[in-house]
């Protein structure tokens, strides 16, 4: 049994099953609080710990989950080629969404962690929270935060996001898909990407070329704009 626990097929096969279930829920509730990523989460969770499995041992396998994060956010290229023309005619509004929710939602993450007495690594673990996680771990390293914290931050962040995002338009009656796809990307990352595709190929797309276009304005930004915060406060 503990060859078993110890191989990397294990942490796959586990990981895959919980999905499995999860997109099961989703589909027989048909409510987006019902997120698969987050009912596997839990179940893993409560296996592992039921049944006093290491993290070491699970993460064997989920290691190699977790490689394929890279060529699964390449492939996001493909939506975004086929409404290149969308976003040239959309080009000026996608920028200033992109810095706008770059800004704000640095400034949520650095008002809100010292409102809690937050420390500044726990902070620089947060910032990269609403980019895609290659990108995020990254940036946490150099910003001198720990990526296990920033990897929970940008999963969290994308679920919420994924979540409330949709629920959010519908109540405010905002009917743009441009609109938006720029929101899912720009707030949500690779999960509000992939919810914004099952709204429509127009959104995904949208959300697809902000989600990457905001990774690359993250890390060119947010390096300078912790260092002029660490300043302000000495």
């Amino acid at each position: 049994m503990n060859d078993l626990i110890s191989s990397p097929v294990f942490g796959v096969i586990i990981s895959l099953m919980a999905y499995e279930i999860g997109i099961y829920i989703k589909k027989k509730g048909k409510l987006s609080i019902f997120n698969p990523l987050m009912i596997a989460i839990i179940i893993l969770i409560f296996f592992l710990a039921k049944l006093h499995i290491k993290y070491e041992d699970y993460n064997r396998g989920g290691q190699i989950i977790s490689f394929f994060l890279y060529p699964a956010t390449v492939a996001l290229a493909l939506p975004m080629y086929k409404k290149f023309a969308l976003f040239k005619k959309n080009a000026i509004a996608i920028l200033i969404g992109i810095f706008s929710g770059a800004i704000s939602g640095f400034l949520c993450v650095v008002f809100l962690s010292k409102l809690f007495g937050f420390d500044h690594v726990l902070i620089e673990s947060l910032i990269p929270k609403s980019i895609t996680t290659p990108i995020g771990i990254a940036l946490s390293n150099q910003l001198g935060g720990i990526s296990s914290i920033t990897v929970v931050a940008i999963i969290m962040t994308g679920i919420i996001g994924s979540i409330c995002g949709p629920l959010l338009y519908n109540a405010l009656k905002i009917n743009d898909s441009v609109a938006l796809g720029i929101a899912m990307g720009a707030s949500s990352h690779a999960l509000g990407t992939a919810r914004a595709m099952e709204i429509g190929e127009t959104e995904g797309a949208m959300s697809g070329i902000t989600m990457a276009i905001s990774g690359i304005v993250a890390v060119l930004l947010y390096p300078i704009l912790w260092r002029m915060f660490l300043v302000f406060l000495k």
